[in-house]
């Protein structure tokens, strides 16, 4: 039996024997997470996470830690992704590497682009002691 914020696992018996009775560490999406039996004899759990930006310490409270600082995410390939969410990884990756060198994202990019089209398009505006953030 799963619920967001527990899981509970047992083989059926007169007095049915519970392998995990336990909370959770972090929240669920029940209708997204299922079990299966595997060549007959192996129980295969998916749970997933409402929060997929974070890594887990720990399924279940109770459960050994680890140490998720020395987690290595598994490479991936932006060829691998569906057209907009390439784009926009590949926006983010970009906004990144501006922001490290303190250049301007491509938000801001695009704004600024905005704003000098308008300057250009109504000349007779004085722009000269207005404040731009």
């Amino acid at each position: 039996k799963m619920s967001k914020k527990h899981l509970k696992v047992g083989l059926k018996a007169q007095a049915p024997i519970f392998l995990v009775n336990a909370p959770l560490t972090n929240i669920i999406i029940c209708d997204d997470s299922f079990w299966c039996v595997e060549d007959g004899n192996r129980l295969v759990i998916n749970l997933q996470k409402l929060n997929q930006m974070e890594w887990w310490e720990a399924i279940c409270d109770g459960d050994p830690k680890i140490d998720v600082k020395k987690v290595q995410p598994e490479n991936s390939n932006l060829n691998d992704l569906d057209g907009e969410t390439r784009q926009t990884v590949e926006k983010m990756m970009f906004d990144q590497r501006q922001k490290a060198m303190g250049l301007p994202s491509s938000d801001e990019q695009n704004k600024a682009s905005m704003l000098e089209k308008f300057k250009k398009q109504h000349p007779e505006l004085d722009f000269s002691q207005a404040k731009m953030n």
